[in-house]
This record gives C-alpha cells, sequence and structure tokens, in this order.
C-alpha cells in the first residue's frame, strides 16, 4: 500500500536501512540455530564489522535508538515512507528487549536450558523473518504491514 505518493528509489534503500538495527540485536539469539547450521553464518558475515562496532561501543543501541527516533522519526521533511519504516525498526527492537527480558526470566528455572534454545531460536526465526518481509516490501515501495506492530507505528506517525 502506497498511499502516501510514489516512492523514489533513494526513500526504498533509506526505508531498509534501519532494519539493520533489528538484526543486529537480535543476532545473539541465533547462536543455537547457527551453532547446529555452520553455513547459516556465512549469510551474517557481511555484517560482521557492524556487529564489532555496535556491540564494541559500550551504548551504541542506546545513541542509535535516540538518533533514529529523534532525528529521523520526528523529522517531517523526511518521507512518511521512510519515517514510517524507521518506526517500524524500532518497534522491532523494542520486541526484541522485551523477548532478552523473558528469556532472562526462563533462564532462572532449573533444567530451562532447552526452553531457552527453543525460545532464542523461534525469536530470532521471527524477527529475522518480520525484517526481511519489511525489507521485501520496503525495496518494492509498500508498507509492510505487520499486525501489531504496524498498527503501533500509525499511532506514532498519524496517515
Amino acid at each position: 500500500m502506497s498511499w502516501r505518493g510514489s516512492t523514489t528509489i533513494r526513500d526504498r534503500i533509506f526505508a531498509c536501512l534501519p532494519y539493520l538495527l533489528p538484526i543486529i540485536e537480535v543476532f545473539v539469539f541465533g547462536r543455537y540455530l547457527m551453532s547446529q547450521f555452520p553455513a547459516l553464518q556465512l549469510v551474517f558475515l557481511p555484517l560482521l564489522p557492524l556487529l564489532r562496532i555496535y556491540y564494541g561501543v559500550r551504548y551504541a543501541g542506546l545513541i542509535i535508538f535516540f538518533a533514529l527516533f529523534l532525528l529521523v522519526v520526528r523529522n517531517e521533511k523526511i518521507s512518511h515512507f521512510v519515517r514510517f519504516n524507521t518506526m517500524q525498526a524500532i518497534l522491532l527492537d523494542i520486541v526484541i528487549f522485551l523477548f532478552s527480558i523473558l528469556t532472562d526470566v526462563v533462564g532462572l528455572v532449573p533444567a530451562g536450558n532447552f526452553a531457552i534454545q527453543t525460545l532464542s531460536t523461534t525469536i530470532f526465526l521471527g524477527i529475522l523473518g518480520t525484517v526481511v518481509y519489511s525489507v521485501a516490501q520496503s525495496l518494492m515501495g509498500r508498507y509492510a504491514e505487520i499486525p501489531a506492530i504496524s498498527d503501533a507505528v500509525y499511532m506514532q506517525l498519524p496517515r
């Protein structure tokens, strides 16, 4: 759906970039899956420099979060399409944060290792699938409609 006019190639590319944030954040949840399927690590090899910088700088996640929110989402000079996708990526990042709290709680349960592995792999695949879908929709110039997440984005960015 593209009700805010046509999107340029530039807007489509810029709309995809914020989805690097949830990909980087969810990477730690994929450790169990990647240990069983080492070939999957090759897919994430291009992200290795970003991962090192992101996890090497103490408050990188917080800085990027606020920079995207304040400089992109709240900037009405930027197209609605880019701001929508940026806000959606931020909300996916918040979902990942909430899931990390959940996995910490499950980790407190004795013999909860299998539950942690299953939960982590499910989170990883779910977020990865959502990001792939969102990037594909963005490249086609469409708004990626994700249940609940997109509704929350529309609350922040009125149509």
